[in-house]
């Protein structure tokens, strides 16, 4: 089986959306055929939208973005769309993981809704979407084994969607946060996150809420 893992994140660099992939990858059976696509650097030229065409399973990964898709990502599908209805020859199963900076995996219904619509639109299979909510937590604990910890649920999900890939079936997309309390969460955003940042930016607390 040919497997396309499309890293749909505007980052540069380390991504969420990157570290969930790589965390997929060694549960795919290693006798597949991963190629990897990252939407963060240059449009993908005309052989690349062909070659997608000609794989039997794409798995999409993407940061949520005003509860849906980041525009970057959209324009690539709607692009793959006609290429897809032009040079598709067989069935394609679609597989997608979306994170958010949400506390609430089920924000990321819509946006998985979205993907759904897209392959009923480009003749494609969807198998099932995990939405992962917290996703900002992922940068400081990915030493955390996949399945322990915070990373519970998503070690379950993940173990779901893998299978799912691998025999090309279709199940409920599971949508979850992490096994983290939420009100730690809060605090570590607030202080780990946002005031640190805002620190490296030469801000102040008051100035992040500082009314315009």
């Amino acid at each position: 089986m040919r497997i396309a893992m499309i890293n749909g994140s505007p980052k540069l660099g380390k991504s969420n959306s990157g570290m969930m992939l790589k965390a997929l990858e060694p549960l795919i059976n290693a006798e597949h055929e991963v190629l990897h696509y990252n939407m963060n650097k240059k449009p993908l030229t005309d052989e690349q939208y062909i070659e997608l065409c000609h794989m039997d399973t794409l798995i999409i990964a993407f940061p949520l973005y005003f509860d849906a898709i980041p525009s970057h990502l959209l324009r690539m599908l709607t692009t793959l769309e006609g290429y897809m209805k032009a040079e598709r020859k067989k069935e394609i199963y679609v597989y997608s993981i979306v994170n958010n900076g949400f506390y609430e995996g089920k924000q990321t219904y819509i946006a998985l809704e979205i993907i759904k619509n897209w392959c009923i639109r480009s003749g494609l299979h969807f198998g099932q979407g995990i939405g992962q909510g917290a996703g900002e937590m992922m940068g400081f604990i990915e030493k955390v084994p996949l399945g322990k910890g915070p990373l519970k649920n998503l070690g379950k999900a993940m173990e779901s969607l893998a299978q799912n890939i691998h025999t090309h079936d279709s199940d409920e997309s599971l949508l979850f946060s992490p096994n983290f309390p939420r009100f730690a969460w809060r605090f570590a955003a607030t202080h780990s996150f946002w005031h640190a940042k805002a620190k490296r930016n030469g801000l102040k607390k008051k100035d992040i809420i500082k009314k315009l």
